[in-house]
This record gives C-alpha cells, structure tokens and sequence, in this order.
C-alpha cells in the first residue's frame, strides 16, 4: 500500500499528463460509467461554476540573488510542483528539465523530461545537469539510480500537502541551488500570507467536499485528511466535509458518502469536471444531486498544476479560495 503522500503526488500528476493513471489504492470502487462522447463534447465549464486559472493566480515577482559558490548552473526538478519554488528563488534561467506538475511561465522553456508518473532517465541526461531535485513520490527508482551513476548530483527534498509543509521544502531547494537563506525567506513569506478565515465565511465554516474525478477512467474519489486540499480550505475558512468526517485521503465516491457530507460547496480540478462533463455530469453522479451543493451548483473549479501544487503561489490562492468559498456559501 502506498502512503498518502505518494498517492496523492500521483494524482497531481495525472492531472497534469494527458494519461489517466488510477491511484493504486483507489482504484477498483468506480461508481459509475464514463462519461458518454455527448457528455465530453459538452464539458466545458459554465457560467455556474467559478473557475481559478494558473491565470488568475501569478508567480509573485521573482527574488534576485547572486549564487553562492560552485552553485548549480543546469537544474532539473523532477520534484511535484518544484519548478515554481525555483522560479519564485529568481533561479528561471538556470532550470533546464522539469516535470508535468511545474508550469509557469518563467520556467516554460524548458523541457518537459517526465510523462505520466514517469521520469526518463535519457530524457534528463539530454539537459546536461549538474543538479536533479527529486522528492519521494520521484520515480521510477532506476532512474535515479542510473542518474546518480552517471555522476549527476541527486538532492531529495521534503513534499509539501500543507501550508506548514513549505517553508522546509522552499529551505531544502534554496541550499540545493546555492540561494541564501534571506531570499528562501522572502519567498516563504509571500506563500503563507494565506487569508484569515473570517474573510471566507461569517458565523460557520462552510462545508466544502474536495472531488478528485476522472471520469474517462471511472475515478470518482472524496478528499479527507491528508489529501491536501483539507488544508488549503481550512486556510480559506472552509471545513473540509471529507475530513469532518473522518475519511482517509480518498475514499471511493458512493452516493451515500457524499449525500452524508452534505456539503455547502464542492471543489474540484479543472480538468476533473471537464472529465465528467461539466457541472451537469457532475450533479448527475450518485448523491451529488442530493447535496446542497449540488442541487444548488455550488462549485469552484481549479487548476489541475496549481490547487495541491503548495509552492509560491498557495498564499495568493487561499485568498482566491476564500473570496469564492464566501460568494458561494449560504
């Protein structure tokens, strides 16, 4: 069985790649048929759903920093999300490999060396790097190995699945790339100025249920404790249904699990809901019209690299959370 941290750095990925990996502990509870070709041809998102886009939630203005001595000058990051950190430590133009789950802009030249899950170990030696930054759920296993036997400098950093997880993590990438630590602070800083709770809801906490859905491969799953978005709602001043409830990371959707939750609002990935159909596949999954949420279509939609991406970002996307969580909730 693996542990929540590497199931749920699988599902960022997969949200990322074009394939549709099943998390290997999740993934013999489908609940109901793929959306029909009808449905997908239809999936794009509506007017009923508030949408937050890699857009509409920047990189804050990069840090500059001269590198310290013998700092790396070709870098990979094969790290979930990773190449965002690096981006923000004013270290853009030294990158020249990353992963699927490490988009924006400033790192966008350079090529992609993973695919669904998988690193390639020709396609990262093609860069030329002095320096491979990987974490836990980095696999497979040969490839590192063979880097490492190659000569490359291997350094794993620490994942991130809560606000607390990032200033490690952003520590442990800024002495991998020869960045003082005032700089690694900076960046720090900006990405936990989450929103006060208040600024969500008045009174109660609305209930948010995260949904992860991939619907072309009957994957329908209800966030809990540890998936990572428990922590990001509860920063907006939501509570999340799934770990009110005491559910693991995911669990298998059933129409009474999330007809149990209830929930005010639902939250979902992007390319998640465009999976199932849009909003009207989405209600049509079992229980979901039974909830408030879903009978009112209550659903805020984000972007598959940037909701569990917990880099430099996430402050500026708890505040988004929180504005939509409070347009939304009762």
């Amino acid at each position: 069985m693996l542990t929540s941290a590497i199931v749920i750095a699988m599902l960022v990925t997969a949200c990322a790649s074009t394939s549709a990996d099943t998390p290997a502990d999740a993934s013999s509870t489908p609940t109901t048929a793929p959306p029909t070709t009808q449905q997908l041809a239809a999936s794009a998102i509506t007017p009923d759903v508030i949408t937050i886009s890699s857009a509409d939630v920047p990189l804050p203005e990069p840090q500059t920093a001269s590198p310290t001595a013998g700092a790396p000058h070709r870098i990979v990051s094969l790290a979930t999300g990773v190449g965002e950190t690096l981006a923000a430590l004013g270290v853009a133009d030294r990158v020249v490999g990353r992963d699927e789950t490490s988009n924006v802009p400033q790192i966008a030249d350079a090529p992609v060396v993973t695919k669904a899950h998988a690193a390639s170990a020709e396609r990262v030696l093609a860069t030329n790097p002095d320096l491979v930054i990987i974490d836990a759920a980095t696999s497979p296993p040969e490839v590192i190995t063979q880097l490492r036997d190659a000569g490359v400098t291997v350094v794993e950093v620490p994942e991130a699945w809560t606000l607390d997880d990032i200033a490690p993590r952003t520590h442990a990438v800024a002495d991998a790339v020869g960045v003082p630590t005032a700089v690694a602070d900076a960046v720090i800083a900006e990405a936990t100025a989450a929103a006060s709770p208040s600024s969500a809801a008045t009174g109660t906490r609305p209930r948010v249920a995260f949904l992860y859905l991939r619907g072309t491969s009957a994957i329908y799953l209800v966030g809990g404790r540890g998936s990572g978005a428990d922590a990001l709602i509860a920063a907006a001043g939501g509570t999340d249904a799934g770990a009110d409830a005491g559910h693991a990371a995911f669990v298998p959707l059933t129409a009474e699990s999330v007809a149990m939750l209830n929930p005010d609002v639902i939250l979902v990935m992007t390319k998640g809901l465009e999976s199932v159909g849009g909003i009207d596949g989405l209600v049509a999954l079992p229980g979901v019209a039974q909830t408030k949420a879903g009978r009112d279509r209550r659903v805020i939609a984000v972007d598959d690299t940037l909701l569990l991406s917990f880099g430099p970002r996430t402050g500026r996307l708890v505040d988004q959370l929180a504005t939509a969580i409070g347009r939304l909730a009762p």
